[in-house]
């Protein structure tokens, strides 16, 4: 097949050569035009690939409002778009610079911002990258909605997506991925893995989650006086569990993309991608049977996600074999992640702290320990000082900001429209006007 393929290439490049007046094709003419056509597969490849991640902000938005309460759906749709729409102008004008601009100390991008590195008579590859970049950094940004779901002022939220697009996301990025542009990150010079961003994406989204819940505080009726949990269950599983197939797809383009190449590497990506996951919606369903008596759908849902984060750092990397292992891994841990965060009273109604902080986290380290090349304490050192540099930054940043919101703006609503709903108080709206019908007894 490929020789046929090749033959074609040949016999074009000949059609177009006489055609010119020119019969006489070279070595050199040839191995241009070969790799030309190269670079036009990887310019789609990328780009369709972007398409893919940005279907991912659907996903998170159906998981988010599927595991919420239906009168603020309306709210958690505005979430995402606009964590989309206001990410892509911040990180347009500032958070693409910082992340991959010329660096002198490792830290973080002097160049590039507003795509001023684009040229119109200059290698469009900047448009490209600058795409699938902008929806991975929106990515980040949407996590943060669904622990922060059913409680916050829409302003206050607005706020935060712009600071995490433009800064948070990107100066850490910049540390682990700034190479792949203009920029020299210091910990990827230490040799940290993180091929698709099991931290630079999903633990940043995360930890930056688990400070907007902690200075939020739980929302009303979550915890009782005496220290138990209540649950308030989301209205929609079947949203809910379109959401998670809608990332699952999503996955194949966040992974396998970050080749930005067209080539044969991307089939062990996909595999790896694919099997991760179903170890972890298999192993998080028996623990919750085991745990709750019965096979629980959302811990399931989300063992699913948990085992596409674990797998997002190292699927590159490893086997197929240790994929499955990875995905089995994250889908126990986020079974009891979650029920750890409920007893410590940090209120996150869709679980993003536990699927994409705390498995991004196991994946970079699972990156270290299954690496097919080999690991080493050396290797693992850097993936756990990976791990704890995103934290600190991710989460004293989050934490600061979120704090700073909430002393000026206000972060959390009142009482009153966190009872009635936001999509009536914030938005002026109702996502099921005829059937439903908010009231103060609503909780």
């Amino acid at each position: 097949m490929k020789a046929v393929v090749l033959s074609l290439i040949f016999t074009a490049i000949g059609i177009c050569r006489v055609w010119a007046g020119d019969d006489s094709p070279t070595l050199e003419s040839n191995k241009a035009a070969i790799d030309l056509v190269q670079t036009h597969a990887n310019y789609v490849w990328t780009l369709v690939a972007a398409v893919l991640v940005f279907f991912m902000q659907a996903g998170f938005a159906l998981v988010e409002c599927g595991f919420t309460r239906a009168k603020n759906a309306v709210n958690i749709m505005m979430k995402n778009l606009m964590d989309f729409s206001m990410g892509s102008l911040a990180f347009w004008a500032v958070g693409f610079g910082l992340m991959f601009g010329v660096t002198k100390s490792g830290w973080f991008g002097t160049s590039g911002f507003f795509l001023s590195d684009f040229k119109p008579d200059g290698d469009p590859w900047v448009l490209a990258f600058w795409m699938f970049q902008a929806v991975f950094c929106a990515t980040a940004a949407t996590i943060v909605s669904g622990a922060m779901a059913e409680r916050t002022k829409f302003t206050g939220y607005l706020l935060y997506s712009i600071f995490i697009s433009a800064l948070i996301y990107p100066v850490f990025g910049s540390w682990a991925w700034g190479s792949l542009f203009n920029g020299n990150g210091w910990l990827e010079g230490l040799g940290f893995i993180d091929f698709a961003g099991s931290t630079v994406v999903h633990s940043v989204g995360g930890w930056a989650a688990l400070a907007g819940a902690i200075v939020l505080g739980p929302r009303l009726g979550k915890y009782t006086k005496d220290g138990g949990v209540k649950p308030i269950l989301g209205h929609s599983i079947p949203l809910a569990a379109l959401g998670v197939f809608i990332l699952w797809v999503g996955w194949f383009g966040f992974n396998p993309g970050s080749t930005t190449t067209a080539d044969k590497s991307i089939a062990m990506i996909f595999v790896n991608t694919n099997l991760a996951a179903a170890a972890g919606a298999v192993l998080a369903m028996f623990t919750s049977w085991i745990k709750f008596g019965k096979p629980e759908v959302g811990m399931s849902l989300n063992g699913a996600l948990a085992g596409l984060v674990a797998i997002t750092s190292p699927c590159a990397t490893v086997t197929p074999l240790s994929s499955i292992i990875i995905g089995a891994i994250a889908g126990i841990i986020v079974v009891f992640s979650v029920i750890f965060f409920d007893k410590i009273k940090v209120d996150d109604p869709v679980g993003a702290i536990s699927v994409h902080g705390v498995n991004g986290a196991w994946g970079t380290l699972a990156a270290g320990i299954f690496n097919m090349g080999g690991t080493s304490a050396t290797i693992i050192g850097v993936q756990v000082l990976g791990i704890a540099a995103c934290f600190v930054w991710t989460f004293g940043t989050a934490f600061i900001l979120f704090k700073i919101i909430d002393k000026t703006i206000g972060l959390r609503v009142s009482p009153e429209e966190e009872m009635e709903g936001l999509d009536f108080t914030e938005h002026g709206g109702n996502a099921y006007p005829d059937f439903e019908v908010s009231s103060y007894t609503q909780q």
